[in-house]
């Protein structure tokens, strides 16, 4: 009788211990998101994602007249759609990546190429930190001008790439006229699309 009444006062006083333990401390909560660092400047980002990949766009249908005749230039194949696809996302990401805060305009000491017409970097910057919604606005206009030319890039639609790609130029004068030569006045209304006709090389 007394060993069991033992095992039974040991175990009790087990469940008793167990049940007064510390629970053990919830898991740690995740690492806060890491804060934006922006390294390139605008004019960096401007010169090697957005002015090339608009490039390519606007580049890639095309009407050539010549002595021979009319040459319709479009991607005929795969991989020339997969490149044009590809400037036409960086174009996209792109306004993102200028509407992070706290980038700068352009390097120290860097100048307006030409001072008589462009504002200067510093100029720029004060526009920005003046009115920075203004700034992310116009950035993802550029984002949503891009959106229908990604559309008909994925239809394999060399007109719907034309006629929606003058949107992104719009986009680009928009955010000029008001951040790199305010001075020139607003845009006359954009005429009627019509193919692009260029003469090809002799």
């Amino acid at each position: 009788m007394r060993s069991n009444f033992s095992f039974f006062a040991v175990t009790v006083l087990a469940l008793f211990i167990g049940g007064c333990a510390a629970p053990e401390p919830p898991a740690a909560p995740p690492a806060p998101a890491t804060e934006y660092k922006p390294t390139a400047t605008i004019k960096e980002i401007m010169d090697s994602m957005v002015d090339p990949s608009a490039d390519v766009i606007w580049e890639s249908v095309a009407t050539y007249v010549s002595a021979k005749g009319i040459e319709e230039k479009f991607p005929k194949n795969d991989e020339e759609w997969a490149a044009v696809r590809k400037s036409a996302i960086i174009l996209i990401e792109s306004s993102n990546v200028l509407a992070v805060p706290g980038r700068r305009v352009a390097k120290p000491g860097e100048k307006a190429a030409e001072p008589a017409v462009e504002l200067g970097p510093e100029e720029i910057e004060k526009l920005i930190l003046a009115d920075p919604a203004t700034w992310t606005r116009l950035a993802h206009e550029l984002q949503e001008a891009t959106a229908p030319v990604l559309a008909a890039i994925d239809k394999k639609d060399a007109e719907g790439v034309l006629y929606s790609s003058d949107k992104i130029d719009i986009a680009c004068e928009n955010c000029h006229l008001k951040y790199w030569y305010p001075n020139q006045g607003a845009p006359a209304a954009a005429p009627a699309v019509a193919p692009e006709v260029v003469p090809a090389a002799k």
